[in-house]
């Protein structure tokens, strides 16, 4: 008899072995927790009862269980959108639909319970899973709890499956059906009864494993069953009895005083298979959840990459980027390991990836970090992000590793006028371009508008201020509302700013009402600039407050172009939301005429700008030519800003790629402008520690460097004197990168005009003066192919012992500061602070934000302050003609010379050949 005793035992071995597997993942992931979710329509008193033993049960074993109760009044499009949240939920591995639906409303039960995710089902109720139970697939589906449970028992008594006679009586889909197939699969001869079954008691005579669901009360008499039978009693029925207090009692569908003397084991009822059936459905999570870690290990990615199909001559930009079907984006999330609910879809090439995958990540390790930065570039551009793109191609597609590209999003401002686009080129590129090089997911026009409010703010600010007393200002900031002033939570912080401890409006001093009224802002102190994403040469400074309305409130202004507000940078070097919304309210936009820095959050705006950038902190998913994944992230330029991608989806792709990958990141300009910001700004805030720098050089731009013409579009002629003299520039660049203790390759990108001594006089060059290692690459013509050679130097580099350190120390005078990086970067004997840069010098001492790291603003054409000084000048002197303060992004920019900071339209911009087509709706003309 299988009494109450053996089975106390089964239910303490089987929660045991699960509260150790839930104890094991822990130990595999510290933050992961298996998770269950029931889902009740209504409020049965018989559904109530056995959720609240799941709970307990889920509790007990370390499953983190949540009730979900829908009202009987929900309807089934209510329901089956409860189930599609849960079912998008990754903390959620399993999803129970309680049953029976207690709701007012007609419910298609079967379409409800299919209505739950395959993999979360749990239950093992939906028709997938059914149909694998029914093909014998029973590793790769659910297996309903109560047959489980009933195969648990069996197995328990120690009595063999495999050749015995079953009988099963009842066909329900939750019992008598997948218990056939059950027993079938486990290698029995199994009959199924049921109500048109002619001679159930020979049947059942004939079994040696028995069981009952039939849901009528001890229906099998004792003197049909099978002397020594296994009867398994899946029954739960209430029949009158008087000496009960409820005047019921509890029997299953055999009769127990009966059929316990013939059968060899027996259930009980209550008390046999309804707490198998919870201890089944507990396994079945944790399984759900074991499969889940399993599949979702960070680092093991299940990826498929897209072979070229290359073309020679090679197409334009345009036509090879459109000859390639990109994968839907959703998929290749899969492939990388992130998570449907850590994923929005901006149609069907690009995605915004949620932060939430940080904190589930944080306990992995990183992987291998790789910046893509170049020698002094000409005005073409050397092919920095193309290098980029095809080393990514060369380690994913053909080397067969984890690898991410991470990337700045371009300006619209010059894909409109001079630059073209800025996907990469030829067959290592970004794709779709349109996408990428346009609106791609509004991160941009985000900031357009947060930045915009800030300068509106600021001019609202002076015109009221102005124009009203200290009273009349303080009750329209702090309005009556009903009958009472209320301040609001970003007033209190200024309130605890200017060291007011007051909480009611009614009890501020007319002293302290001055104080927080008034920001007494100095208009000729405003540093804060209106932004366009767009190259307009005449909004370099204008005149606002024209209108008669604004009373004669002028003053000279101008407009800068969005990826050189200061919200940009913010943007690029945030690390959490908090860490946003903390940045955004330490942007300082002008001084008091007292002399105190005037925030973001003086002006009571940063949480509006918080609200605007919301979206935009989410990094942006596309896809290389040959399906690599690449995070597209924030902007700034790199003369005028620090000229690097996101912080955050750095480090989300270091997670991702687990520490056998690699993520490569692509600095801007040359190594003296944007890796050096690189490793002086962006590594202090991420934390981040590169393995390798790769310096792009190309021939062409080292001729120019060794005393040839400008270079244009027509290539020069073979000319090795020119190009050893060049390389001048080369070597500097390698020192630059050298100064910070990380390995350097050099990827020379070769162009078709290049002969084979040229390239090998650049590789053996760059050899001598102590790079790594030289590799001439040909992925613009080859894709991932043509970079292979770099990428196996690049591995190789990235395991050689490195000694990571910064250039300066940030206690160091500001002045100091600037000096290390124009004597050891750009090689200048000295700088000249100009008046107005030694003023900012003593200002920002004395406000307290001597302490920044320095992000020189400077031609990039040259490693002095003139353009057309090429190769490596020397005995010069830096000229720093302002100095300028980004306290939310963390850094002061030093205005070497004059640098627009908003570019102007050429002749003959580029947008004379962007069309679009009106049938097919495709871009035209972009490069």
């Amino acid at each position: 008899q299988l009494g109450f005793i053996l089975l106390s035992c089964v239910l303490r071995q089987v929660r045991g072995r699960l509260k150790k597997d839930v104890e094991q993942m822990k130990l595999q992931d510290p933050n992961f927790r298996p998770g269950l979710v029931v889902l009740q329509v209504g409020d049965r008193d018989d559904s109530n009862l056995y959720i609240s033993m799941k709970l307990k049960a889920a509790a007990e074993i370390g499953i983190n269980a949540t009730h979900m109760r829908l009202p009987k009044t929900a309807t089934e499009e209510e329901v089956l959108h409860s189930i599609t949240e849960v079912n998008e939920n990754s903390s959620v591995h399993g999803l129970i639909v309680q049953l029976p639906l207690d709701s007012n409303h007609k419910m298609d039960t079967e379409k409800v319970t299919n209505a739950v995710a395959p993999e979360k089902d749990v239950d093992g109720l939906t028709s997938i899973n059914a149909g694998k139970l029914s093909r014998g697939d029973l590793g790769d589906c659910f297996i309903p709890c109560t047959p489980n449970g009933c195969m648990e028992l069996i197995r328990q008594t120690g009595v063999s499956v495999a050749g015995k006679r079953a009988v099963v009586i009842g066909r329900s889909k939750i019992v008598g059906a997948p218990m056939h197939d059950l027993l079938l699969w486990n290698h029995a001869t199994v009959t199924t009864c049921h109500s048109r079954t002619a001679d159930l008691p020979g049947e059942v005579g004939k079994a040696d494993i028995l069981v009952v669901g039939i849901g009528k009360a001890e229906m099998v008499k004792g003197e049909w069953i099978k002397k020594g039978a296994v009867v398994i009693d899946c029954g739960i029925n209430h029949i009158p009895d008087e000496t009960k207090a409820s005047g019921k009692r509890v029997v299953g569908d055999v009769h127990y005083a009966s059929a316990k003397d013939q059968a060899g084991f027996i259930t009980p009822v209550p008390g046999g298979v309804g707490p198998m059936t919870v201890a089944m459905l507990m396994a079945n999570t944790v399984l759900s959840a074991k499969r889940f870690l399993e599949s979702h290990q960070p680092g093991k990615w299940n990826i498929s990459y897209t072979k070229l199909n290359l073309q020679k001559p090679v197409p334009s930009d345009i036509v090879i980027s459109r000859s390639c079907v990109p994968k839907p984006i959703d998929c290749l999330a899969r492939e990388v390991g992130l998570l449907s609910d850590e994923v929005e879809l901006y149609g069907k090439t690009k995605a915004k990836v949620h932060l939430s995958i940080i904190k589930r990540l944080q306990a992995q390790p990183d992987g291998k970090y790789v910046v893509v930065t170049g020698i002094t570039p000409t005005p073409l551009g050397e092919g920095k992000s193309t290098t980029t793109i095809g080393l990514v191609q060369a380690l994913g597609a053909h080397l067969k590793l984890n690898v991410f590209a991470c990337v700045r999003q371009p300006s619209q401002g010059p894909t409109f006028g001079i630059k073209g686009g800025a996907a990469g080129g030829g067959y290592s590129q970004v794709i779709p371009m349109e996408e990428f090089n346009l609106h791609l997911t509004g991160d941009i026009h985000a900031i357009t508008a947060a930045n915009n409010l800030v300068a509106a703010a600021i001019d609202a600010r002076m015109f009221h201020e102005s124009t009203q007393s200290d009273k009349a200002l303080y009750n329209r900031l702090v309005p009556l509302n009903g009958e009472q002033r209320k301040f609001s939570p970003i007033q209190i912080n200024r309130l605890k700013k200017l060291g007011i401890e007051k909480t009611d409006p009614s009890t501020l001093t007319e002293e302290e009402i001055t104080r927080f009224a008034r920001l007494d802002m100095d208009p000729s102190s405003v540093t804060w600039q209106r932004v366009l994403d767009t190259n307009d040469r005449f909004l370099r400074k204008i005149t606002i407050g024209q209108s008669p309305t604004e009373k004669g409130y002028t003053r000279e202004a101008q407009f800068d172009i969005t990826v050189a507000s200061e919200i940009m940078a913010v943007l690029a070097l945030t690390t959490s939301l908090q860490d946003m919304r903390q940045r955004l309210a330490k942007m300082v936009v002008a001084t008091s005429r007292g002399g105190q820095p005037i925030t973001t959050e003086d002006l009571g705006v940063s949480g509006a700008l918080t609200v605007l950038m919301k979206d935009a902190i989410k990094p942006n998913l596309m896809q290389t030519l040959e399906g690599n994944p690449v995070f597209v992230h924030a902007g700034p330029f790199a003369n005028i800003a620090h000229g690097n991608s996101s912080i955050l989806a750095d480090k989300i792709a270091l997670k991702l790629v687990g520490p056998e990958g690699f993520v490569v990141t692509e600095a801007g300009f040359g190594a003296d402008i944007g890796m050096e910001k690189f490793f002086n700004i962006k590594c202090r805030y991420s934390g981040l520690r590169p393995h390798v720098v790769v310096l792009v050089a190309t021939v062409r731009a080292l001729k120019m460097h060794g005393g040839g013409p400008t270079v244009s579009l027509l290539e020069f002629s073979a000319n090795l004197e020119l190009l050893e003299k060049g390389c001048s520039n080369m070597r500097k660049q390698i020192e630059n990168a050298q100064h910070f203790g990380v390995p350097v390759v050099v990827a020379v990108n070769a162009f078709k005009t290049d002969t084979e001594a040229e390239l090998d006089l650049v590789c053996s060059m760059a050899k001598a003066v102590g790079a790594f290692d030289a590799v001439r690459c040909s992925h613009w013509a080859e894709g991932g192919a043509g970079a292979v050679a770099l990428g196996q130097a690049v591995q190789r580099a990235s395991e050689a012992p490195s000694k990571f350190q910064f250039l300066y120390d940030l206690e160091l005078p500001i002045a100091d500061k600037i000096r290390i990086i124009a004597q050891k970067i750009y090689g200048a004997d000295d700088i000249e602070l100009l008046p107005e840069a030694q003023h900012k010098v003593e200002l920002y001492t004395k406000q307290g934000f001597s302490n920044l790291p320095i992000c020189m603003a400077k031609t990039h054409l040259s490693l002095s302050h003139e353009a057309d000084r090429k190769g490596v000048p020397t005995g010069f002197i830096l000229p720093i003609r302002d100095i300028r303060a980004s306290v939310g992004s963390g850094f002061l920019f030093p205005l070497v010379g004059t640098m627009p900071t908003i570019p102007g339209l050429p002749t003959r911009p580029c947008f004379y050949d962007i069309d679009l087509d009106p049938e097919t709706e495709q871009v035209n003309g972009l490069f």
